[in-house]
Formats: C-alpha cells, sequence, structure tokens
C-alpha cells in the first residue's frame, strides 16, 4: 500500500500509474477521504480537550447552578465525542480500502504495456535445441512415457490436476533438492511452509482472497486460503513485528504446493502442466533496507538464472510491461524457457517462449499492508523492503525438461546437474 501523503502529494504520478498498469483505482477518492479524516481528527481533538477543560473545571469548588452547568456540557460533550469516533471510524475504513486498491508505483524503466507481448527482452541464454524430427509436447511425452497422469488426475480430482509417477516423481524431487541446494550456498534459510495462510495475510501481500476475479481457493468459514505460493506465507513471517536492522537482510526460501483457480485460463499453451490447479514451488524471499532492494532484486534475478542455466535450459529475461505487473510490484523480471513442444505452427525446430520464474521488488508496499518494520540508527522505525523470486516452478520446469532433452526415440535424457538427485539419466518408455 502506498503512503497517504503520498498519494495527495503525487495525485498526478499517482492517477498516471493506475493508467498505465490497466488497474481500476480511485486516486483522487484517496485524497478526498484523507482529507475527510484530517478534518475529523482535528476537530476530535478539539472535542476531547474540552472535555478534559470540563473534567478540570469540575474538581474546583463551585456553587451548584454552575457545577449543574459543567455536567450538562459534559454530557453534550461526550456525545459528540462518540458521534465523532463513529464518523471517523467509518472514513477510515473507508480510506483503507481505497487506498488499497492503488497499485505500487512502477519504476521509471519499467516498459509501459498491458498484456506479456508487450514485455521486453533484455537477455538471451543458451542455445535453441536442434531436432532432425518434429519435437512432441510435454503431455504426449510424459503419457508414453508414464511419468504423467492426466487422465486419472481428471477423474479423481477434476480438470488441470494430474498425477506424477514413476522416474517422474524422482523429476519432482530431485529438482527440489537441486534448487534447494543452490539456494543453501547462498544464505537463504530453508522452510516448508503451510499451505494455508488467513484471509488478511493474502490481503496483505496483495492478493484478493474473494471475488470472481480472484486466483484463490477460500475455506468456507474458516477465513483462510490455500496459498497460491509461499510468497504469502514467507511474507507474512514476519508480520506485525518491528526487525533489528542488524538483522537484515533475511533470505529466505519457502517450500510449498500451490493452489490457483486459474479461471479462464484456456488455449493450445495452457495445457497439460502449464496451468494447473496444484504444482510444487520453491520460493525465494527477501527482506532488506529499502536502499538495497534494487541489489537484491538483481541478486534473486541472478539466482534464477543459474538454476536454469546449470540445467542447460535456454531462456530469456523479459523486464514485464507495466500491465502485466500485478499490484504489488515496482519492478518485476520473468524468465521464459524454450518450449519447443510449444508450436504454433509444426516443424522439426518450432517452439515458442513460456514463463518459468519471475522475480518482483515489491519496494514497502507490503510491508506497510502487513506492518513490518525495523528500527534504524535514528531510532526510528521504518517500513522494510519485501522482495520475491521463483527459485524453481517444478511443473514448468518438468515441462522445459522433456521438451528440450527429448531423443528421437522418445525417450528424454535428464540435464547432467539432475543425475545425481534423481539416480538415472534417462527416461526411457516402459
Amino acid at each position: 500500500m502506498l503512503d497517504y501523503k503520498f498519494i495527495v502529494e503525487n495525485l498526478h504520478a499517482v492517477t498516471a500509474n493506475i493508467a498505465d498498469r490497466f488497474m481500476k483505482a480511485d486516486a483522487q477518492e484517496v485524497a478526498r477521504l484523507y482529507a475527510k479524516r484530517t478534518e475529523l481528527t482535528t476537530h476530535l481533538q478539539s472535542l476531547q480537550q474540552k472535555r478534559n477543560s470540563n473534567a478540570d473545571a469540575m474538581k474546583g469548588k463551585l456553587e451548584q447552578d454552575a457545577r449543574n452547568v459543567l455536567i450538562e456540557e459534559g454530557k453534550k460533550l461526550k456525545e459528540e465525542i462518540t458521534s465523532a469516533e463513529s464518523e471517523l471510524a467509518v472514513i477510515e475504513k473507508d480510506l483503507l480500502t481505497e487506498a488499497r486498491k492503488i497499485p505500487n508505483m512502477a519504476h521509471p524503466d519499467a516498459p509501459v504495456g498491458k498484456e506479456d507481448k508487450d514485455n521486453l527482452e533484455v537477455k538471451k541464454v543458451g542455445n535453441l535445441p536442434k531436432f532432425n524430427f518434429e519435437p512432441a509436447d510435454h503431455v504426449k511425452l510424459g503419457q508414453d512415457l508414464d511419468i504423467i497422469d492426466f487422465d486419472s488426475g481428471t477423474k479423481v480430482s477434476g480438470t488441470k490436476f494430474y498425477y506424477l509417477k514413476n522416474e517422474g516423481v524422482y523429476l519432482e524431487l530431485g529438482l527440489v533438492r537441486y534448487a534447494l541446494d543452490i539456494l543453501q550456498k547462498k544464505g537463504f534459510t530453508p522452510f516448508i511452509t503451510p499451505d494455508i495462510a488467513r484471509e488478511e495475510i493474502l490481503e496483505g501481500i496483495g492478493f484478493n482472497p474473494r471475488g470472481a476475479e480472484s486466483n484463490v481457493y477460500t475455506l468456507e468459514g474458516e477465513d483462510t486460503c490455500l496459498v497460491g505460493t509461499a510468497e504469502i506465507t514467507l511474507g507474512g513471517y514476519y508480520s506485525n513485528m518491528i526487525l533489528p536492522k542488524e538483522k537484515l537482510p533475511l533470505r529466505m526460501a519457502g517450500l510449498s504446493h500451490c493452489f490457483r483457480r486459474e479461471a479462464g485460463a484456456a488455449g493450445q499453451f495452457s495445457k497439460g502442466l502449464y496451468r494447473v490447479h496444484q504444482f510444487t514451488k520453491l520460493e525465494m524471499f527477501v527482506y532488506c533496507l529499502p536502499e538495497e532492494s534494487g541489489r537484491f532484486h538483481e541478486e534473486l534475478r541472478l539466482i534464477e538464472e543459474e538454476i536454469f542455466e546449470g540445467l542447460n535450459i535456454p531462456f530469456r529475461v523479459v523486464d514485464t510491461c507495466t500491465g502485466d505487473l500485478g499490484a504489488p510490484a515496482y519492478r518485476k523480471w520473468d524468465l521464459e524457457a524454450w518450449m519447443p513442444g510449444r508450436a504454433s505452427q509444426p516443424g522439426c525446430n518450432s517452439g515458442e517462449w513460456g514463463e518459468v520464474t519471475s522475480t518482483s521488488n515489491c519496494t514497502d508496499y507490503q510491508a506497510r499492508r502487513l506492518n513490518i518494520r525495523y528500527k534504524d540508527d535514528d531510532g526510528k522505525n521504518k517500513y522494510v523492503h519485501m522482495l520475491n523470486g521463483t527459485a524453481i516452478a517444478i511443473s514448468r520446469a518438468i515441462i522445459a525438461i522433456l521438451e528440450n532433452f527429448q531423443q528421437e526415440d522418445g525417450s528424454v535424457r535428464l540435464p547432467r546437474a539432475l543425475v545425481p538427485y534423481c539416480g538415472f539419466d534417462v527416461i526411457r518408455k516402459k
């Protein structure tokens, strides 16, 4: 959430930023409610001072008539204070509601645009595979190799669920341990987080727990939700706390299941494992000083690059456009892996890029909502900056591995870095 005074003092820039992000929010209404709150607060303080003066006067020696006047004045002040407090509470609630709709300011260099096609490519890593046969997509490969079962997943749980089996199980576990070992060397503390979080934590992180546009599964009657990412549970870990400055930065790595409704997700590129209702993900999270968040954002992106370079999967880095940032993000980098099976046109060497990771600098936007601060050298409590990044989303990493390392006989060889974790180097047809 943006600071109220910042919104009022930068009304034009905030309004322009809302437009660039293609979001619905009313900065003018926030400014109006903020002014009304200031007016009511001043009025309430004035009434409270009069009440105190009245109480002091009652302590003196008074004739009965004068005392009766003060008593009546005191009753009137009590009623006025109660009314003012009620009105102020309503205004404060409305102000918070409207302010929470306003997205974070975007980085000045973030490309302005509405969809992922407007993202700016800044880097390519690795060589695209060359096949002398028409490559299959991961759905066919997974079924032919008997390592992914979509049909049974649909029968038992519904569409966009799946079973991993045989070597697919070891592939998931191997990917988790491979990425976790890299993060441990980078100083990240490992966590396995809860799969459920309170709605207030989701709202603090910037997720919408309810409504037609929500991507979240809510638990009926519980005021809790299934998490869509460990960003939620890692971000909520220090809610309503003041962190010692000397403990910053805090680097956390959270392993969790992720649950997403994926309402409206369709199209040829959403099939199979690319958009599913449940998957495993290892998430990076950093709490740091405000002046250091730009540096740590770069660090998170470089770790994501290292993970996929180590797997020999070709990828590109894109600077995410304003309309695709998400409300909490100040700036976001995406890594898109080459997926030969995502061919819009059939052919031996066709394919498309598909997002496999992202990393966001959310500055103090989430910290304000979750009330996470640190005590600075001047003795004042200030908001930390919070960043998140996908170390590895297992389902999408499996897509990239199956499609890039498939062989003409239908088998799939594993990236060399995964062999020690999986115990085999090739997945063959049974």
